[in-house]
């Protein structure tokens, strides 16, 4: 979570619109940052606001990654660089 006092209300939703799956299954998870990676960034100096936006943006960047269009994923590191300014105002 990005801030003290945050909440996330997971709610996976899986829809099928046709009758020829034979199985599906769904998950959802939601978890705070992991220490280790925020002390580190610290320990070389970055400020802990800054490592942990760097922390995001190597989570959200591995994933869009995968998406292999180029102007896609400028797109959302674009919308997420925009909620990350906002963080903390």
């Amino acid at each position: 979570m990005l801030t003290d006092g945050a909440r996330a209300d997971s709610v996976p939703n899986l829809e099928i619109e046709t009758g020829e799956i034979v199985g599906a299954g769904h998950a959802s998870t939601t978890g705070r940052f992991d220490d280790e990676q925020l002390f580190y960034l610290q320990s070389r100096g970055i400020p802990a606001d800054i490592a942990r936006r760097l922390v995001i943006r190597g989570f959200f960047a591995e994933i869009i990654s995968k998406l292999k269009n180029e102007e896609i994923e400028e797109r959302l590191m674009n919308r997420i660089e925009s909620e990350l300014s906002r963080v903390g105002e």
